[in-house]
């Protein structure tokens, strides 16, 4: 409205910068930055030419995505039963290694609904499983950097215990910086992998991408920003 000699410029690239991000090309490039080269492959302990990561003491770390409600009710985002998965396969390959082995399972309820990521996601493993006996859960942190800092506490008590920490691609780079901040080295397994498909006719799930991959990649640079101030 201010500056009116512009305003079909500005409405034209606004409409160009949404088609860019609903074909997959600006939204496949954003999504790209969020999962680095590294992060790009799920794990898979068979595929692996290195020896299995489990020690005398192994703690296998969730982190929560979310929930939703479907049919009245409340269940794990559509990424989460993918880490849901990975996390039981490593614990029956850690439990037949031989070794002492826990989940932690860290997710509290930021979207405010009637239970949280870690209680939802309980039943979950259980189900696939994890014995009631091994499983941590960690219902109270709203943030990543909330994720890191309350396992911190748990993992702590036990020294030379290994970390692995499970998550998807386009969250492991944030939360990898968030678990350092707190004197961890965990091994990140890759749950799975966010991908765009690029074409003429917008989609919507490109539109989710590139949200998921500018959330990421805000949350990298207030980590950082917030570093340089002292407040993480």
């Amino acid at each position: 409205m201010l500056w009116r000699s512009a305003r079909w410029r500005v409405a034209g690239a606004t409409v160009v910068v949404f088609w860019l991000l609903a074909a997959g090309w600006l939204s496949g490039v954003l999504l790209d930055l969020a999962q680095p080269p590294i992060y790009r492959t799920p794990y898979d302990l068979a595929r692996t030419n290195s020896p299995a990561p489990f020690g005398a003491h192994t703690a296998i770390v969730l982190l929560g995505g979310g929930t939703e409600y479907h049919d009245g009710q409340l269940v794990p985002k559509d990424d989460v039963y993918a880490r849901i998965a990975l996390v039981a396969r490593l614990y029956a390959q850690c439990a037949q290694a031989g070794g002492t082995c826990r989940v932690i399972v860290s997710g509290g309820n930021p979207q405010h609904h009637r239970s949280s990521e870690a209680d939802t996601y309980g039943p979950y493993l259980l189900r696939d499983g994890v014995p009631r006996d091994a499983l941590v859960l960690e219902n109270e942190s709203l943030t990543t950097w909330q994720n890191a800092r309350n396992v911190a506490a748990l993992v702590h008590r036990r020294h030379n215990e290994i970390i692995l920490l499970v998550t998807s691609a386009y969250h492991m780079p944030r939360a990898m910086l968030d678990f350092h901040r707190f004197d961890m080295n965990p091994l990140p397994a890759v749950s799975n992998v966010r991908s765009v498909r690029r074409g003429l006719l917008p989609r919507w799930r490109n539109l989710v991408a590139a949200e998921t991959a500018l959330h990421e990649l805000i949350g990298i640079a207030q980590f950082y920003v917030y570093r340089m101030i002292g407040w993480f």
